[in-house]
């Protein structure tokens, strides 16, 4: 295995200036309309992939009453550093797109007219912006399973011009609620589908524990929820699915002709474990077509998301390995630190 990449701790309060943040509340009070303008200003992605193939960032979690990342349980909780490494990544070449809420969608699309009246260069032009629907099922609650369309509507994401819409359901055998999440999700496809909107359908088996509710990472497991996800809608036409990775999964990759992201899992401190992953991932099945990762590249330890994103990107996109994508996220690490900082003006507020 590769020696994984490590480097000073990263500061995405450095990195992503206060001025920045606080400009958000200014607009979303005075200039609420900012996010259609720039909606409708944003220069889309020609199409969904640009070789077949996608890296795309998750930032939903929070919504969903996911805060941890790592050992901290509050990580994701300060919105100012998780937009700072939420940026870090997007901003990365290698990286395609994003994947979140409306409250984070518009944000980045306020960040993005700040960006440009500042006189820098919109960051979400080209890049896949995915819609978030549900987020109802909040994390160690009694109605977790119960995970019904809280977030994006299907009209609001062809509304602000979105590339997809993604939900997730989690299949338990033995929780009614469960059911009841995966009608919902069936029907947001459908309305999807009928849009023209790529969906990203997140599916798992899961069981209930006196620790509360746990993903079941057997081939086996994961070969029944994608059977399931693969028939939910009128069509699928436009599904992508989202799954983890898990041992024996050249058997996975067979049991459908959908194609596949890799999603991340927590953040373990370590992007090593991640590229490994995806590395194997890619190399199971042509079925898979890239990884949808979130805490894993957001909140890799000490390291630049940027270095770790450059190093997913590069075994995604180009097929390395993980020690050559490694090498190319040394590379990365630092690259274009002062992109927000030389916009601040003398009066500590960007124009």
């Amino acid at each position: 295995m590769a020696r994984p990449i490590r480097t000073s701790q990263f500061r995405p309060d450095v990195y992503f200036p206060r001025p920045f943040f606080d400009r958000i509340t200014e607009i979303r009070v005075r200039q609420p309309e900012v996010v259609m303008e720039e909606s409708a200003a944003r220069r889309g992605p020609q199409s969904l992939t640009r070789d077949g193939r996608l890296v795309l960032l998750a930032a939903d979690h929070p919504a969903r009453m996911v805060l941890r990342a790592g050992t901290d349980p509050m990580a994701m909780g300060n919105r100012w550093t998780l937009l700072g490494r939420v940026l870090r990544v997007l901003t990365a070449p290698e990286c395609d797109g994003v994947m979140a809420t409306p409250d984070v969608i518009e944000e980045l699309l306020i960040i993005n007219r700040v960006v440009a009246e500042a006189g820098g260069q919109r960051f979400l032009d080209g890049k896949v912006l995915i819609g978030c629907m549900n987020r109802g099922g909040l994390a160690g609650s009694d109605f977790e399973l119960d995970d019904r369309m809280t977030a994006f509507t299907p009209d609001r994401i062809a509304a602000l011009r979105l590339d997809g819409a993604k939900m997730m359901f989690r299949l338990e055998p033995r929780e009614p609620s469960s059911l009841s999440t995966i009608v919902a999700c069936a029907k947001a496809v459908t309305a999807c589908q009928s849009l023209g909107l790529p969906v990203f359908l997140e599916a798992m088996m899961v069981k209930s524990t006196p620790r509360g509710i746990e993903v079941v990472k057997t081939a086996e497991a994961l070969i029944q929820a994608i059977n399931v996800a693969s028939a939910l809608g009128a069509s699928s036409a436009r599904t992508w699915l989202k799954v983890p990775y898990v041992d024996g999964f050249d058997r996975v990759v067979v049991a459908t002709t959908l194609p596949i992201l890799i999603l991340g899992g927590e953040s373990r401190g370590d992007p090593g474990p991640l590229l490994n992953e995806i590395e194997a991932a890619m190399q199971s099945g042509p079925t898979v077509r890239g990884a949808l990762v979130g805490r894993g590249v957001t909140f890799p330890g000490p390291e630049d998301p940027r270095a770790v994103t450059a190093a997913a990107g590069t075994i995604v996109h180009q097929g390395a390995s993980v020690k050559a994508a490694l090498a190319h996220g040394h590379e990365a690490r630092g690259v274009e630190f002062d992109r927000f900082n030389r916009l601040i003006p003398r009066n500590g507020r960007p124009q």
